[in-house]
């Protein structure tokens, strides 16, 4: 099965989910939506519509969250999953928000268009290092000038001692928040397709992709937020 056809499997109930199944689910999404929203909102001042594009959109999450926090946003969401951007546009659409989407896998070329914002959640760590980076400079490439590249993501523990803690901790946090078997086996099914890489490696392919201002702005074990800006 291949990574799309997993999601498009739970496309339906995924969102349900989120909350469990990301333990940090405020802080995590929040974070990246204050690190995207300031060159949203100074095209907004600048008297010009925002773009956004979304990289692995899946169902919407991080657009709707966008749009909710600076209204007037156009949004671009590119996904692999047909039943996942399915769920997004629907949506969107009941919320009236502009947007365009993308059937396409993230090793393909992107949406043309220059963009205040790049940013994606939980999906990037599909594809192996070689795909990251070269992901990572075509995302560089696509930003408007000050516009951000933001990553909300599942990264590796630095060490096989870490990783493992990693992994001990969020079973732990994810059954306390009442995930049951069920949910965690699919879960775990679906992290088989995972190939996630430290927060270290990945902050300094950014930088190498031409990024300044390069940060993790927000850690919790194996959730971090990390971006950067185009000069």
């Amino acid at each position: 099965m291949s990574v799309a056809d997993a999601f498009d499997a739970v496309a339906g109930s995924y969102d349900a989910a989120r909350r469990r199944l990301v333990p940090c689910f405020d802080a995590f999404y929040g974070t990246a939506v204050e690190v995207a929203a300031p060159p949203l909102r100074a095209a907004l001042a600048a008297g010009r519509t925002p773009e956004v594009l979304d990289l692995g959109a899946g169902t919407g999450l991080l657009s709707l969250l966008l749009a909710a926090a600076v209204p007037g946003v156009r949004l671009t969401l590119v996904d692999a999953a047909p039943g996942m951007l399915a769920v997004a546009t629907g949506h969107l659409a009941a919320r009236g928000v502009p947007h365009r989407t993308s059937l396409a896998d993230l090793a393909d070329p992107l949406p043309a268009g220059r963009y205040d914002a790049v940013v994606s959640a939980l999906a990037i760590h599909h594809l192996d290092d070689d795909g990251k980076r070269a992901l990572y400079r075509r995302a560089a490439e696509a930003l408007a000038p000050g516009g951000v590249f933001v990553n909300a993501e599942q990264v590796a523990g630095p060490t096989p001692a870490l990783a493992r803690r990693y992994d001990e901790v969020w079973t732990a946090r994810i059954t306390e928040l009442g995930s049951d078997a069920a949910e965690i086996a699919g879960a775990r099914e679906r992290m088989r397709h995972d190939r996630p890489a430290s927060v270290t490696d990945q902050c300094r392919w950014l930088a190498e992709a031409g990024l300044v201002d390069v940060d993790c702005f927000f850690k919790e074990w194996r959730f971090a937020v990390f971006g950067g800006r185009r000069p």
